[in-house]
C-alpha cells in the first residue's frame, strides 16, 4: 500500500543502538562532538548528512492504481470475465448484476486502505513542534526536524523529548514512557553508565516521544528520525503490509477455481469441434459453462456476511476497521498481548505493608499515606497510599517537609498529631536504610545495623520476586521549633518498614485466558516491564511461567533459534519495540496465525506485523490507526467474544464456498459429459446461466445463518485442499445422478431435446438447492434448522424456478413443459440424491476434516 524511500540519509552513527551503555567521551568520539553543543554552520552540515529529525515519508497508490491492483486479483479477473459473456450472450440483466457486484466490492476494500499511511501520519503529529538546543554557545529554539546528533538538548516538564539522547545532567527529572514501554511507572533519569542493553532499563537515555514528567534534563542528542526507538515504529507503518490469511485464501480460491474453469472449457470446446459439433454454440456452451463455475456472489456474499459480522461485534464491544480481519480473528492461534491495562488494571494499589521482620503490619502504609497526603507529589505510588489507608492523615498537619529529592531518592515531612511532631521519611528501600540506626518490630525498637540492613534488602527481592515494587518508611520523634526539613534533619531514624505496590491482574484474566485456550488460542506476554515481574503476572493468570525471556537474550538469537523458543516460552520481559514483532514474525514463521493486541507506540510494530492488530479505546493515536480492530473495553473477555463472532461469521462464508464448489462442480461436470455425448446440448447457454443465478440466489440468506457450536470451537481456517476434497466427493455424487436423470429421460421416457433440457434443469434447480440445507451443517438438517432468512432465499428461488416454465415465459428460455410422468420421474431422483447427500455427508465431513 505504501512506498518509503529507502535512499534517505543515515539518522544516527553506526554501533550506537544501544548508546546508554557507552561512555559519554566513547560518544563524543563516535559523534565526533563535544559536550558543548554545536556551531550553527556544523548543524547544517549534520542535517545535511543525517537526515531531518522526521520520519521516511510515504507515497501512498493513487485510487486507480488501488482499484487496478484489486482487478487483477484471480477472482476479480473471472468475475469480469463473466460478466463481459453474460453481456455477449444476450444475458445483458446477469452480466451487469455481476460487474454490479464486483464494482461495489472493490470499492468497499479501497475505501478500507491507507490505514498504515494514516497511522504514520498520527505518529508524526504526535512529536514536538519545537526543540531548546545549544547552538553557537546559547540555548535557542529550533524546529524539531533540524535537530541533529551531537546537539546538546534541554528539556523540562511538560515537553515531548524530541531526539534519542544521553543525559548529561538531570534535576528531579522523571519521564512518561507509558507510550513507548507502556509501563504506567514514571521512569526516574540521571547521569551514569548503564550496562543493561534493554532501553527499558536506560535511566540514562532519554527516548524520542516520551513525555517529560518532573524536572529537567540536559543531554547529549544521539539518534534523530528513523533510528530513534520512536522512529522505529513509524518505518514499520511506512512499510508495505503483508497479504492476511483471508486475503492470501481468497487469491489461491480465485487461482483453483480459474484453473478448474480454465480446464474445463478448453476440454469441452476442444471435444466439441473435434466430434464436428457447431463450432458457435460450442463456443457458447464453453463459455456458459466457465460463467456456471465461477461464483459470482461470493465478493457480495463476502461483503454482507463480514458486514453484518462487524455490526454483531460492535454490539460485543469490538469496532472493526477492516472487514477482512474478522476472518482473520476467527483464524487466530495466538494472541499476543502487553500485560498493562489488558492482564492487569493499569492502576498501581498498595499490596502490603509490612514491618522490619516482613510481617504484616499496617504503621509502615499508616505513616506513608500521611506523609503523601501532607506532603507528598501526589505521584501514583502517593495515591495509592493515600488510597489503601483512607483517612490516615485525619489529625494531622504538615509543619514542614523536604520535598522528594531525586538524587538522594527520597522526600520527607514533618508532621504534628496525636502522637506529637513526627518526622516521616520515604523513598527507595537502600536511600532511606541507609540514614536508619534502628529498626521497628510491633512495638519494640532494636538496634539496626549492617546485618539487619542486609535482611531487608533481601526482603526487598523477595517482594520484586513477587512482582512488587517497594518503598521503605522512617521516621523520629521531632525535638526543638519546627521548621522546613533539611537532609541533615533526616539521620538517626528509625526503620517502619515497607509498602509494596502492585499492578494487580484483572480479575477477569485468568478466566479470559483459559476461555481463549479452550477456543485454541494461546496467549503470550509480551512486555515492556522487569522478567521478574512478568514471571509473576504469567503465573497468576495461569500461564506457563516457567521460563521468561528478556530483550536482551533475544537480542542474541538468530531468527531461526528464536523461532524454536517462542514455541514453548509464553511470557517475555524488557522488550523492545522491533522485538514484539520479532516475536510475531517468528510465531508467524511456523505457521500460526498471529494476533496483537497493544496500546502504545511501543506496541505499532506488533500491531503492523500481525495477521490481525488489536488496539483498545483510549490508546495512543497510533495504535488505533495502526489496528484492525478496536476494543471497546481493555479485557480479554471482549477477545474472546471477537474471536467467536469471527469464527462465526467466517463459517457462513465457507458454507457459500462449500455449496458453490460441490454444486457447480458437479453440474457443470455433467453438462461437460453430456454436451460430449449428446447430439444435442443438454442445456443451453441462456439456461445455464439462469440456473447459476436462481442457485446464487436462494443463498442470499447465508450471511444471516446461524452457526452450530463446534464450528466455533477451534481457529476457522480456509482449507483449501479439504474443501476440494468435500467437493470431489459431493459433486460427483451431483454428477452421478444427473446421469441416472439423463438415462431415464432418454431411454425411458424418449424425451424431446426441448423436454429433456427442461426436465434436467428441474432437477438440477431442485437438487442444488434443497442440498443446501443437507451441506449448511454438520449435523441432521432436521435437527439443526436453517435461520428464516436463508429459508426464505432457498425456497422462493426454488419456487420460482419450479413455475418458470410453466409460465408464459418458459418459451422465451427455450422451456417446454414435460408430461406428467417425467415430472413424477425426476421427483423421485431429487429425493433419492437427497437421501444419498445426507448419507454420503459424514464421509466427505472427515475427509474434509482429516
Amino acid at each position: 500500500m505504501t512506498a518509503v524511500d529507502q535512499h534517505a540519509p543515515e539518522s544516527r552513527p553506526g554501533n550506537l543502538a544501544t548508546f546508554w551503555t557507552r561512555t559519554l567521551p566513547d560518544l563524543c568520539a563516535a559523534l565526533q562532538c563535544g559536550s558543548d553543543g554545536l556551531s550553527s554552520a556544523e548543524a547544517e552540515t549534520r542535517l545535511a548528512r543525517y537526515g531531518a529529525n522526521s520520519d521516511a515519508q510515504t507515497k501512498s497508490d493513487s485510487v486507480a492504481r488501488a482499484i487496478l491492483r484489486r482487478l487483477l486479483e484471480p477472482l476479480s479477473l473471472i468475475l469480469l470475465a463473466a460478466g463481459i459473456v453474460s453481456v455477449a450472450t444476450g444475458d445483458g440483466i446477469g452480466g451487469s448484476i455481476i460487474v454490479a457486484i464486483l464494482a461495489i466490492s472493490i470499492g468497499l476494500d479501497t475505501v478500507q486502505e491507507g490505514h498504515a499511511v494514516k497511522a504514520a501520519e498520527v505518529l508524526r503529529r504526535s512529536v514536538a513542534l519545537k526543540a531548546e538546543v545549544k547552538r553557537d554557545g546559547i540555548f535557542r529554539q529550533v524546529e524539531v526536524a533540524k535537530v541533529v546528533p551531537g546537539d546538546i538538548l534541554r528539556v523540562r516538564a511538560g515537553d515531548i523529548i524530541p531526539a534519542d539522547a544521553m543525559i548529561l545532567d538531570a534535576t528531579a527529572c522523571t519521564a512518561g514512557e507509558a507510550a513507548l514501554t507502556g509501563e504506567p511507572y514514571a521512569v526516574e533519569k540521571r547521569p551514569g553508565v548503564v550496562t543493561a542493553p534493554s532501553p527499558g532499563e536506560a535511566s540514562n537515555a532519554l527516548f524520542r516521544g516520551a513525555v517529560v514528567q518532573t524536572g529537567e534534563a540536559i543531554a547529549l542528542v544521539v539518534g534523530t528520525g528513523r533510528a530513534t526507538v520512536f522512529g522505529a515504529a513509524a518505518s514499520a507503518l511506512s512499510e508495505a503490509q503483508a497479504p492476511s490469511p483471508f486475503q492470501r485464501d481468497l487469491h489461491q480460491f480465485g487461482l483453483v477455481i480459474a484453473r478448474l474453469t480454465l480446464g474445463l472449457v478448453v476440454i469441452v470446446l476442444a471435444t466439441r469441434v473435434l466430434l464436428g459439433r457447431e463450432v458457435l454454440d460450442s463456443v457458447l456452451f464453453a463459455v456458459a459453462l466457465a460463467v456456471g463455475l465461477t461464483p459470482e456472489l461470493l465478493p457480495m456474499i463476502t461483503t454482507v456476511t463480514l458486514s453484518r459480522g462487524a455490526m454483531r461485534m460492535a454490539r460485543k464491544k469490538v469496532i472493526v476497521k477492516r472487514l477482512a480481519s474478522i476472518h482473520d480473528l476467527g483464524a487466530m492461534t495466538v494472541l499476543c498481548t502487553d500485560k498493562t491495562g489488558t492482564l492487569t488494571s493499569a492502576e498501581i494499589t498498595l499490596a502490603r505493608s509490612l514491618d522490619a521482620t516482613g510481617t504484616d503490619d499496617p504503621r509502615a502504609a499508616r505513616l506513608g499515606a500521611i506523609a503523601a497526603s501532607l506532603g507528598g507529589n501526589r505521584g501514583s505510588l502517593d495515591a495509592a497510599l493515600i488510597e489503601g489507608s483512607a483517612g490516615a492523615a485525619e489529625g494531622w498537619t504538615l509543619a514542614g517537609r523536604h520535598a522528594f529529592d531525586f538524587t538522594r531518592r527520597l522526600g520527607s515531612v514533618l508532621t504534628k498529631g496525636p502522637d506529637g511532631p513526627l518526622l516521616i521519611v520515604k523513598g527507595a528501600p537502600e536511600a532511606v536504610l541507609a540514614l536508619c540506626t534502628a529498626q521497628r518490630t510491633g512495638e519494640a525498637i532494636t538496634a539496626m545495623g549492617k546485618s539487619e540492613r542486609a535482611r531487608a534488602i533481601d526482603l526487598v527481592r523477595a517482594l520484586a520476586g513477587d512482582g512488587l515494587r517497594t518503598i521503605a518508611v522512617a521516621s523520629r520523634p521531632w525535638s526543638g521549633t519546627a521548621h522546613e526539613v533539611e537532609a541533615a534533619d533526616e539521620t538517626d531514624l528509625t526503620f517502619e518498614g515497607f509498602c509494596a505496590f502492585a499492578d494487580p491482574p484483572k480479575a477477569t484474566a485468568a478466566a479470559a485466558i483459559a476461555r481463549l485456550a479452550g477456543a485454541g488460542v494461546r496467549l503470550k506476554i509480551l512486555s515492556g516491564d522487569d522478567p521478574v515481574v512478568v514471571r509473576r503476572l504469567a503465573g497468576l493468570v495461569g500461564l506457563n511461567a516457567d521460563k521468561v525471556l528478556s530483550g536482551a537474550e533475544i537480542a542474541a538469537l538468530s531468527d531461526d533459534a528464536l523461532a524454536v523458543q517462542v514455541r514453548t516460552v509464553d511470557a517475555y520481559g524488557r522488550l523492545a519495540p522491533d522485538q514484539k514483532s520479532r516475536i510475531v514474525k517468528a510465531l508467524q514463521a511456523k505457521g500460526a496465525v498471529v494476533g496483537f493486541l497493544g496500546d502504545g507506540i511501543n506496541d505499532a510494530p506488533g500491531l503492523k506485523a500481525a495477521d490481525i492488530g488489536l488496539s483498545v479505546e483510549g490508546a495512543s493515536g497510533v495504535a488505533q490507526a495502526a489496528a484492525d480492530m478496536i476494543l471497546l473495553a481493555s479485557d480479554l473477555g471482549v477477545v474472546a467474544d471477537g474471536v467467536e463472532e469471527g469464527r462465526r461469521t467466517f463459517a457462513n462464508i465457507l458454507k457459500y464456498v462449500r455449496m458453490g464448489a460441490s454444486s457447480n462442480f458437479g453440474n457443470m461436470l455433467s453438462m461437460a459429459v453430456a454436451s460430449m455425448a449428446l447430439p444435442f446440448l443438454p442445456m443451453l447457454p441462456t439456461q445455464i446461466l439462469l440456473n447459476n443465478l436462481l442457485y446464487d440466489l436462494s443463498e442470499l440468506g447465508i450471511p444471516f445463518d446461524g452457526v452450530r457450536k463446534e464450528a466455533i470451537e477451534r481457529p476457522q481456517v480456509w482449507d483449501m485442499s479439504g474443501l476440494l476434497r468435500f467437493a470431489g466427493v459431493m459433486g460427483p455424487l451431483s454428477s452421478l445422478f444427473d446421469f441416472l436423470t439423463f438415462g431415464v429421460l432418454l431411454y425411458v421416457f424418449h424425451a424431446s431435446p426441448a423436454e429433456f433440457r427442461t426436465a434436467w434443469f428441474l432437477e438440477s434447480m431442485a437438487t442444488q438447492i434443497l442440498v443446501i440445507f443437507i451441506i449448511r451443517t454438520n449435523g441432521r438438517p432436521w435437527q439443526d434448522l436453517p435461520r428464516p432468512a436463508l429459508a426464505a432465499s432457498s425456497l422462493i428461488a426454488l419456487v420460482v424456478a419450479m413455475a418458470l416454465p410453466f409460465t408464459p415465459m418458459g418459451p422465451w428460455f427455450g422451456f417446454e413443459v414435460p408430461a406428467i410422468s417425467i415430472l413424477l420421474g425426476i421427483g423421485v431422483i431429487v429425493v433419492a440424491y437427497l437421501v444419498s447427500a445426507e448419507l454420503l455427508k459424514p464421509l466427505a465431513i472427515k475427509i474434509r476434516q482429516r
